[in-house]
């Protein structure tokens, strides 16, 4: 049996989330309920769950206030927290980056049967402080250009800089990271997820397995069909419907 909160300051929605958890997700018991910021945050330092359902908008103030007041109180938050929130672009992006799972509103049963069965492979596996400590670094500079990105596998939560990615390799449904002075990193999300996340911060999809930071691309090879050599010595192949686009970002480099 998993324990868990529901943080929401509108009555109808908590108890819609409680109708689909009952049916979807039987085996997660709701312990608590609160409806604010304070009332939420002292329901989490005392109930200690293992999940918490909390949404960002709250009467007196955003979950992330809450979050912050938990740790004024010294109290490392190691519950899986998850997100539910609006169509809000920058939050779910902080969110995508610190690899912490959200829902959207209305809540899609669907979504949340996914989400549910991604929580019960990692609840006892990882610590959640670090991907917490991530996305409230990220909430209180205020700026929609993430310098950090959080990447959670089996091994547990790994920590990198965006410009330290040399690039990204598609392995079925996986993503390989090679990343400067560290070993490859292997995420069980698709690179197309990463793909989105990334092309602002100078990253170009040149193949349907690759994708490259161009800040660490040494040579554009035009023979043999074209491919690209990396600052980690991979030589990569570039698709044919990419190659008009690598050369006009490789003329304006």
């Amino acid at each position: 049996m998993i324990t868990a909160i529901i943080i929401d300051d509108d009555d109808n929605l908590r108890r819609g989330m409680k109708s689909l958890l009952s049916r979807f997700a039987p085996d997660i018991t709701i312990i608590g309920e609160a409806d604010s910021a304070k009332t939420g945050s002292k329901l989490l330092l005392e109930s200690q769950p293992q999940v918490v359902f909390l949404d960002i908008h709250l009467g007196d103030g955003t979950g992330f206030d809450l979050l912050e007041e938990v740790y004024k109180n010294g109290v490392k938050i190691t519950a899986q927290i998850i997100f539910i929130t609006a169509h809000e672009q920058y939050a779910i992006k902080a969110f995508r980056f610190s690899a912490l799972d959200f829902l959207l509103k209305p809540v899609d049963p669907e979504e949340l049967q996914k989400v549910i069965a991604k929580l019960k492979i990692v609840i006892d596996k990882n610590d959640n402080a670090a991907h917490i400590d991530l996305l409230l670094e990220n909430i209180r500079k205020k700026v929609d250009n993430f310098k950090r990105i959080a990447l959670s596998n089996s091994d547990g939560i790994h920590l990198f800089e965006v410009s330290d990615i040399i690039r990204c390799e598609s392995e079925d449904n996986y993503t390989k990271f090679y990343i400067k002075n560290n070993k490859p990193v292997l995420i069980s999300k698709t690179l197309k997820e990463y793909e989105d996340l990334l092309t602002e911060h100078g990253f170009e999809r040149i193949h349907q397995s690759h994708l490259i930071n161009l800040a660490y691309l040494k040579s554009y090879i035009k023979k043999d069909g074209g491919y690209v050599v990396m600052a980690d010595n991979s030589n990569l192949p570039i698709s044919q419907r990419k190659k008009d686009r690598l050369q006009e970002l490789l003329k304006m480099m």
